[in-house]
């Protein structure tokens, strides 16, 4: 049987791509489709501002005729001047059990990257710090998160044996929502709302958040972020991008705005309804009922995503972040909300593993960023 990577071009090839995945793991009770239109407009150069200063090629792998994998090698130039690692990224990565197939998508991304002078291939990442990442190693009989990739357990392991070790690791966690918020537990935030003169903003639109908010919140992000694994300042161009994707379909009730005595935002959580369940019935598509699903899972949800949490570095010893948890937890349990998940957290994020140490939760899933030298 013949194999054959071909590179994706034009709209009809891109939406192929994107789509491939739905063939693969139909029918799969734990993978969580992505909105198809999320997708087409991060791979696209005219929508997605990273390709400022990044660039991208896709890959798809057919076997006679039939699509049987697929790949996305990145050049994030701002991350190569940041941490001064001369790596390309993979990502988009899907594939079926097969070793030759994962062999010839990621030689040719190798390929790629050696042709532009780079030292190393690092992934699964996408352009930012903001987009999915981390290849599934644990957790793979836990149902995914809108937020994440999900993946079987031969990804891992195929991929190690093509010479990818181990770069990071992020743990999740599942959390049970507790009944109630205990009286010493508030008489706490009390004084440290106090000590410091913090205090949760009153929102009531999403128009309202983005204008008062919106640039704050991503200044904010770089500022508090930008230790982490991977990650590379956002242009304003970015900032806008991630004000509409982000900020133009939080929930009031969910998502908890930190200022500082004069107003400032000084923190932040956001966490939105979880719509795995939604997007699985809907397909990864809007129509023709797909909004249905989405709009039910908003209003009604059991279970809560945790997307940002960020606290300005000055005042993370202060105990502010105990401020914006409270607010979360009492708007939760106001809202019949019984579950919450953390999505990624890096493994030696032992700060923000902490905001979880008083909460009943099980770390159920992991997954890894691999690299390997070229």
């Amino acid at each position: 049987m013949s194999l054959e990577i071909r590179r994706v071009e034009g709209r009809r090839a891109l939406k192929a791509f994107v789509r491939f995945p739905h063939s693969l793991y139909k029918g799969d009770p734990f993978w969580v489709p992505p909105l198809d239109l999320d997708d087409l407009a991060t791979l696209d150069p005219a929508k997605n501002p990273a390709f400022e200063y990044c660039e991208a090629e896709l890959w798809m792998a057919y076997r006679d005729g039939k699509a049987v994998g697929r790949v996305a090698g990145i050049v994030n130039r701002r991350y190569i001047e940041k941490w001064g690692k001369r790596r390309a990224r993979f990502g988009w990565l899907d594939f079926i059990e097969d070793r030759e197939v994962l062999a010839a998508l990621m030689g040719t991304v190798e390929a790629w990257a050696r042709g532009k002078g780079l030292e190393e291939l690092n992934g699964p990442m996408g352009f930012t710090d903001l987009d999915k990442e981390g290849m599934l190693v644990e957790g793979f009989g836990e149902l995914g998160t809108y937020a994440t990739y999900y993946n079987k357990p031969y990804y891992p392991e195929l991929l190690a044996e093509l010479g990818y070790v181990k770069d990071a690791d992020w743990v999740e966690y599942r959390i049970t929502i507790p009944s109630g918020t205990p009286e010493k537990v508030k008489r706490v935030r009390e004084l440290i709302a106090k000590r410091t003169g913090a205090g949760i903003a009153a929102w009531k639109g999403k128009k309202e958040l983005a204008a008062r908010y919106g640039d704050e919140v991503f200044e904010l992000i770089d500022e508090a972020y930008s230790g982490l694994y991977g990650t590379v300042p956002l242009s304003e161009a970015q900032v806008r991008f991630y004000i509409k994707t982000y900020l133009g379909f939080v929930d009031p009730r969910f998502t908890k705005i930190l200022v500082d005595a004069a107003g400032k935002l000084i923190g932040f959580g956001i966490t939105m309804p979880s719509l795995s369940r939604a997007a699985q019935k809907a397909g990864g598509r809007l129509l023709p009922l797909g909004w249905y699903h989405y709009l039910r899972a908003l209003r009604h949800p059991e279970t809560i995503d945790m997307y940002l949490v960020a606290v300005k570095p000055d005042y993370r010893a202060r105990g502010v972040i105990a401020l914006v948890m409270g607010a979360l937890n009492e708007s939760v349990i106001e809202a019949g909300v019984r579950f919450a998940e953390t999505n990624p957290e890096l493994e030696t994020n032992v700060e923000v593993q902490g905001m979880w140490k008083d909460y009943e939760k099980r770390q159920h899933k992991r997954r890894r960023a691999f690299v390997k030298k070229l």
